[in-house]
């Protein structure tokens, strides 16, 4: 089932790799009693992830910020090695965008917002979403009908829709 405006985010760990050793972070640590965005997106270093996606959010960060956004994560069915490499390249870490991996797509399950992508072997991957919660609990939602597309779940739609 997916998951939906009103609904509590489901508790699960990400992994995220900063200058020493990978940590793993839990969901509720990341959300509890803050305003978050997450964006999701089925891979790192891929065209439309690295061209639309996490550039929006880069050029938002500041009218997110005047929105009362506390933090910025970028999740993807990466191992956290690729994602803060991918971070490094885009200049999203230097915004201030967590860049935390789903390495067996746990949490993307969990969200219901996962896709087997034949490139991938039929291993699941995240469909292309970005997501507004305060305190755990969803209250913008925003799913591309097509993978490829990076419209309502972008970060000016996202500033748009808080």
């Amino acid at each position: 089932m997916t998951i939906s405006v009103g609904d509590k985010i489901p508790a699960g760990s990400l992994m995220v790799k900063g200058e020493g050793e990978i940590a793993e972070v839990t969901v509720d640590s990341l959300l509890a009693g803050k305003s978050v965005v997450i964006f999701g997106l089925p891979g790192a270093f891929t065209g439309v992830c690295s061209t639309a996606h996490v550039p929006s959010f880069i050029r938002s960060m500041d009218k997110l910020a005047a929105k009362g956004v506390d933090a910025v994560l970028c999740v993807s069915v990466n191992d956290a090695y690729v994602m803060k490499a991918w971070g490094e390249a885009t200049g999203a870490l230097k915004a201030g965008i967590v860049m935390a991996a789903d390495p067996d797509a746990a949490f993307t399950l969990a969200l219901g917002l996962d896709f087997a992508a034949g490139f991938a072997r039929g291993a699941p991957r995240s469909k292309r979403y970005a997501l507004h919660a305060v305190d755990g609990v969803v209250k913008v939602l925003s799913v591309e009908l097509h993978g490829g597309l990076c419209d309502i779940s972008g970060g000016e739609a996202m500033v748009e829709a808080i």
